[in-house]
């Protein structure tokens, strides 16, 4: 087979893997969607829109299982034969005018459901159907794929939409389930893709396109090697692009083994999507959505706007009665909120503040920031007693957002990055996992308060609570018991003894750098004595004695080693050999170095002493000896300052010497990090909760402290136990997987996202 044919077969593999996994998981949606209905037809409501949703029910139970199998069916039937190019009903593309006719209404309606469910699935799982469709184009050696090509969202959308019609079930009860059938159809086309796309890179097709390798997570659990499908093609190890050469044996097998494990870990479920640029899109196009139902909407969120006078003491009122109310309830010791009270009080203040708006900016402004809070205040992972401050919340972030209407324009608005941050550090995998302390829980309580204190002063009130309250976490996370305080104590001694390090063979260089040294002490001093400098100055102080002592042995050094010509220098050396030996062993042992590591450096040094002794070495003349030693002398006072050296992980493995009970030192595992990993890796926030996988437990941490450059960041679980990465090796976590953000997306975006699925089922809400 040519291998122009071998790519072609590639390509319809894929293809045929794509329909065979959302076939799959056409089951689990189906589940989804029916549990969503349960849901919907429990909750109270008026008596049309009740009965509507029992019908909806009703309906699903008979035909939910049809609507999985004509969905499956269509997609097969694509496969084989593509997608027609109209349904019935539609405008033909034909060019006699004999295929003109109307169009109806639930065509219509069909065409704007399959297009917004389309968008749903782009929004979620576009960076891997960009990588698939790359790979897919170039093996069929096109630029593009065809617009109505089986990989593209809107193929399924439009089978999707057209097997639930056709299944007898209405259009209103899509809608109706929209946000379930949106998330849970996006989230199974994502992982459809990334596993054509993860079997593609093991047949070596195109396996670096992956430019912004963020790691993606399943919604579930990890699948096992075995589960994921077939791991090889069929079209021979020489196929595909860029197709690597055959090794012979066992060799050609390891290598492939170990190229296969990479490219899995590196492209293993979920990309980490959530990023800036998918937040600035969700506002995007939460903003073009109201702007299409408010003109001049776009316009006022271009400058300040003034309140209206009503909207603003109706703003006052409710603030005070939110506040009046909770603390009655804390007096009285009563639980403080439940959700369905918090959701009952907010659609009430809601309605009364719609009432009294001036503008139908206003009004459409109260309606998106009650659809935020209905969100954020529903989050289960937030815990009950923390979830009250968030409620008091609201009225100073609805003042915010009329007043500064690039509340809805940026996710940099420090409204919004508070409520993040707070939310990050409260939000674990669930709430029974992380609690909050009672320390965490005042300062939200007073960042609370300061805000409802200061109603007038904006986003300036915001940004100085952040302030507060980011320094309050840089204390609070890294001393909150005693073992995270002897793990961050133990940590830091790490990155000073690192940073001293880098510092002291800086120096040293630049000391020696015209100063005729052997080589082999040249060597010794730069990898080995610069260490040992600084663990005596971390250990005992920079200007203890022991480091005193330990920078005259770096002095004796250089001098014993340089030529000897005289008996008496000869005999010099002899009489001060035993002692310098002796002291660079103890600093040697003191730095971490086994007895073995040790003799090896003392018979290397061993022979620049002879060197010495024949006269083969340089003569360094005495005034020059002098100035070095007088240096040395005074090492510390002329450090340079480090910029963005790595640090070295064998000097994390060394430090603690052995570890203990009360740290783990994260030396090796996880994956080759790109460098857009070690840029995720520098990005990191504390406070902010993961998913680990280490040493073969699963624990969610918390990310308790980083060093001043990031160079280390200390992780602690809830029950204690402390883990210390260099930045490499997170990094090489993060790439892996082995590592997984507990938040996809932050606590807002999340928000504005429910809030844009609302919106766009029932715009009117905006208008009000």
């Amino acid at each position: 087979m040519s291998t122009r044919a071998s790519n072609h077969s590639l390509a319809a593999q894929a293809r045929r893997l794509y329909a065979d996994h959302v076939a799959r998981g056409m089951p689990a949606v189906g589940q989804s969607v029916l549990e969503a209905a349960h849901r919907l037809n429990d909750q109270a409501s008026e008596h049309a829109v009740a009965q509507r949703r029992r019908d909806l029910l009703q309906a699903l139970l008979k035909g939910a299982d049809r609507w999985q199998r004509d969905v499956v069916a269509g997609l097969r039937q694509v496969a084989v034969q593509g997608l027609p190019s109209t349904r019935p009903g539609e405008l033909s593309t034909g060019g006699s005018a004999k295929g003109l006719s109307l169009v109806d209404d639930d065509t219509i309606e069909r065409e704007i459901l399959t297009s917004r469910l389309a968008l749903a699935i782009m929004d979620r799982a576009s960076w891997e159907f960009t990588d698939l469709r790359s790979r897919v184009a170039g093996l069929e050696e096109r630029t593009e794929l065809e617009s109505h090509d089986l990989l593209r969202a809107h193929v399924l959308a439009r089978i999707s939409v057209d097997a639930w019609r056709s299944g007898e079930l209405r259009l209103d009860g899509w809608r109706d389930l929209q946000g379930t059938l949106h998330d849970e159809l996006a989230a199974l086309v994502e992982e459809a893709y990334h596993e054509v796309n993860r079997w593609l890179v093991s047949q070596r097709v195109m396996p670096e396109i992956d430019l912004r390798p963020f790691i993606r997570r399943s919604r579930s659990a990890v699948v096992a090697p075995q589960d994921r499908g077939p791991e090889r093609g069929s079209g021979g190890p020489a196929t595909g692009m860029n197709a690597a050469h055959s090794m012979p044996g066992p060799l050609a097998t390891d290598h492939l083994r170990r190229v296969s494990e990479e490219t899995r870990l590196m492209t293993r479920s979920h990309a980490y999507a959530r990023s800036g640029e998918h937040a600035e899109a969700v506002l995007g196009r939460l903003n073009r959505l109201v702007a299409r139902h408010l003109p001049g909407f776009a316009r006022q969120s271009q400058q300040p706007q003034t309140l209206s006078p009503a909207l603003s003491v109706a703003i006052d009122v409710a603030q005070d009665s939110i506040r009046q109310r909770t603390s009655r309830q804390t007096a009285s010791g009563e639980v403080l909120v439940t959700t369905p009270a918090l959701l009952a009080d907010l659609h009430q203040r809601k309605q009364q503040l719609k009432a009294l708006a001036g503008t139908p900016a206003e009004r459409a402004t109260i309606e998106i920031v009650a659809l935020l809070f209905q969100s954020i205040l529903t989050e289960e992972r937030i815990p009950t007693a923390v979830r009250v401050w968030f409620a008091r919340l609201q009225m100073p972030v609805l003042r915010v957002a009329v007043t500064e209407p690039d509340f809805f324009a940026t996710v940099d608005h420090p409204a919004r990055r508070l409520i993040d941050r707070m939310g990050s550090c409260v939000m674990g995998f669930d709430s029974g996992t992380t609690g909050v302390g009672d320390a965490l829980e005042r300062e939200i309580k007073r960042v609370v308060q300061v805000v409802e204190a200061y109603p007038d002063t904006g986003r300036r009130v915001f940004q100085t609570v952040l302030g507060e309250f980011e320094k309050f976490l840089e204390h609070y996370l890294s001393s909150r018991d005693e073992a995270t305080r002897k793990a961050v104590s133990l940590a830091q001694q790490v990155e000073q003894r690192e940073t001293l390090a880098i510092q002291f063979t800086i120096e040293l260089r630049r000391m020696l750098n015209e100063v005729p040294v052997q080589e082999g002490v040249r060597h010794f001093l730069f990898q080995v004595w610069a260490d040992v400098l600084a663990t005596a100055a971390v250990r005992h102080g920079v200007h203890s004695e022991q480091t005193r002592l330990m920078k005259r042995a770096a002095a004796d050094l250089i001098w014993s080693a340089s030529a000897k010509i005289t008996r008496d220098e000869r005999a010099e050396v002899l009489r001060r050999l035993p002692t310098l030996l002796k002291l660079l062993k103890d600093g040697m042992a003191a730095a971490g170095l086994d007895a073995e590591r040790q003799d090896q450096q003392i018979r290397l040094l061993n022979n620049s002493l002879a060197a010495a002794f024949t006269a083969k070495a340089a003569i360094i003349p005495s005034d020059r000896l002098q100035e070095l030693m007088e240096r040395l002398e005074t090492l510390e006072e002329l450090l340079p300052e480090v910029g963005d050296e790595e640090l070295d992980e064998s000097i994390v493995r060394d430090i603690s010497g052995h570890e203990s009970s009360e740290l783990e030192v994260v030396a090796d595992g996880g994956s080759m990090p790109s460098a857009a990993m070690l840029a995720w890796a520098r990005e990191l926030q504390p406070g902010s909760w993961y998913m680990l996988d280490y040493r073969g437990r699963n624990d969610a941490v918390q990310l308790a402290w980083q060093g001043m450059r990031k160079q280390l960041s200390l992780f602690v679980t809830a029950q204690g136990r402390c883990i210390l990465f260099p930045q490499s090796r997170l990094a090489a976590f993060l790439q892996a997987g082995l590592l997984l953000p507990a938040q996809d997306e932050a606590l807002t975006v999340r928000a504005t996202r429910n809030a844009l699925a609302k919106l766009d089922v029932e715009p009117a809400r905006l208008l009000g």
